[in-house]
């Protein structure tokens, strides 16, 4: 897996402009949910235990005399944060270390160039399929970062075959990102949300290959409208650094070996054990890490690799991963606020009954932009969920949304924003293909404002359905 700090580091002749910092911002709200304590009553619900999973019954609510944090009660909670999500960040640590072994055997690099060779004389063939297997990256595996070194091998091939730059981006960076929309299996986003909401991991997978398949149809359909126009009129496109006569020779260089399909066959292996595990067996978050461990070391083995190098990459992947991790720590210390301060039944009660009026299908959609706003300032996937789920799992019972739909709502939220907010991994893919950021969100804002139509009508329908199990 390929770290945007390493990236960051090349030499680049012009000025840098400041990087967002999440953890600032997180920190920043840690210390303002401390405020709150001293503002904001303490409240308490009854729970009760239902099908495996806490309930709230909502008659039950009564004021309590909450904890008010103090200064050291504010980096008090971080430890504690990070011991409450060790589950889950350990489990981000070793799927990506697992991932990082993958990617080390050079399996995907090489099925990428193999892939780009063949459908070089195929035009017409080349968008869908390409987009199709990034699509599947993104629902499958989270690939997000990872699309940086794949943006500088399709952007000049595009050109090479008379579209330009910006049809080559695309085809990386909307096909990941309608995968990672959907995330059908996302260890990333769904199984950590799905976790923390108590569902079943995975579950309701159907509706999400079904929300892959028109999200996917709409990118291809868009990508292709916008090549066959520079196709016929080159003058329109968009060629970035590359010009408009690009360089393929690397296309040449990477072989597909017997090794290389001995490693993708046991990663797709891994999946189908996955979801046997998950739907007959009832797997949940240790049992799919172990999975993932056990087929990075497999796969590894397979590739080539000496022990000591399985062991060198997976500390790489999982450290392309530990800012993420780290978050989810910092997300889970305004909640251990929240929750010793009696805050979070409070707003729950709030909130609940600010919503109480609203139909349920249309608290979905309200869902769903909270958490693009949230997007903004915790670009993370699995931090995001860390920080919301918890709020949004309970308060979704209370409303009559189901807690499969809030996970919905979540992920729409965080993947449909991914590719146009600028704390995201967007402007450092842009800036390997020399597009600007202004010239990206005026190509892009009809797709965005398309996969926000789709996200409503899914969510709507995901509600009238009772989509779940719960």
């Amino acid at each position: 897996m390929n770290s945007l700090q390493d990236l960051q580091q090349q030499p680049n002749k012009k000025k840098k402009p400041k990087q967002f910092n999440v953890y600032v911002m997180i920190f920043a709200f840690i210390v303002v949910a401390a405020l709150l304590t001293y503002i904001i009553p303490g409240g308490a619900y009854d729970r009760v235990e239902q099908d495996g999973r806490s309930v709230i019954l909502p008659e039950t609510f009564h004021y309590i005399d909450g904890e008010n944090v103090g200064l050291l009660g504010i980096f008090n909670s971080i430890h504690t944060g990070m011991v409450n999500g060790a589950n889950i960040i350990f489990f981000v640590l070793i799927v990506g270390g697992a991932f990082g072994i993958f990617t080390a055997t050079g399996a995907l690099d090489a099925f990428i160039y193999m892939l780009s060779r063949k459908m070089a004389n195929k035009e017409k063939l080349l968008i869908p399929v390409l987009m199709l297997f990034f699509a599947a990256a993104g629902a499958l595996m989270g690939m997000s970062d990872e699309t940086i070194v794949y943006v500088a091998i399709l952007a000049p091939m595009a050109i090479a075959l008379g579209f330009d730059a910006l049809t080559g981006f695309a085809i990386v960076v909307l096909g990941a990102g309608v995968g990672f929309t959907a995330a059908v299996m996302n260890p990333f986003t769904v199984g950590v949300a799905q976790g923390i909401s108590e569902l079943p991991t995975f579950s309701g997978i159907g509706f999400r290959i079904i929300i892959f398949v028109i999200l996917y149809v709409a990118a291809v359909l868009y990508v292709m409208r916008y090549a066959s126009k520079v196709k016929k009129n080159p003058e329109l496109g968009v060629y970035g650094k590359f010009g408009r006569k690009a360089d393929t020779a690397a296309l040449q260089s990477h072989k597909m070996t017997t090794r290389h399909k001995l490693v993708l066959s046991a990663f797709l292996v891994n999946y189908i054990v996955l979801i046997i595990g998950v739907l007959k067996y009832g797997w949940y978050i240790t049992e799919i890490a172990g999975l993932f461990l056990l087929f990075g070391v497999l796969m590894g083995i397979l590739g080539g690799i000496s022990f000591s190098r399985i062991a060198d990459n997976f500390i790489l992947g999982a450290k392309d991963l530990l800012g993420g991790a780290l978050i989810i720590g910092f997300a889970q210390a305004i909640l251990v606020i929240f929750n010793t301060s009696g805050m979070m039944d409070t707003l729950l009660h709030y909130a609940s009954g600010a919503l109480g009026a609203i139909p349920a299908a249309l608290s979905a959609v309200g869902m769903l932009f909270m958490q693009m706003g949230i997007n903004f300032f915790v670009p993370s996937g699995s931090g995001q969920a860390a920080l919301t789920m918890p709020l949004m799992a309970p308060l979704s019972d209370m409303i009559g949304v189901t807690r499969q739909t809030a996970v919905l709502a979540y992920q729409f939220g965080d993947g449909i924003s991914n590719t146009i907010l600028p704390t995201g991994n967007i402007i450092a893919l842009l800036a390997i293909a020399g597009i600007g950021y202004g010239k990206w969100v005026k190509w892009f804002l009809p797709f965005f404002l398309i996969q926000i139509g789709i996200a409503i009508i899914a969510l709507i329908v995901a509600q009238l359905i009772q989509y779940g199990p719960f």
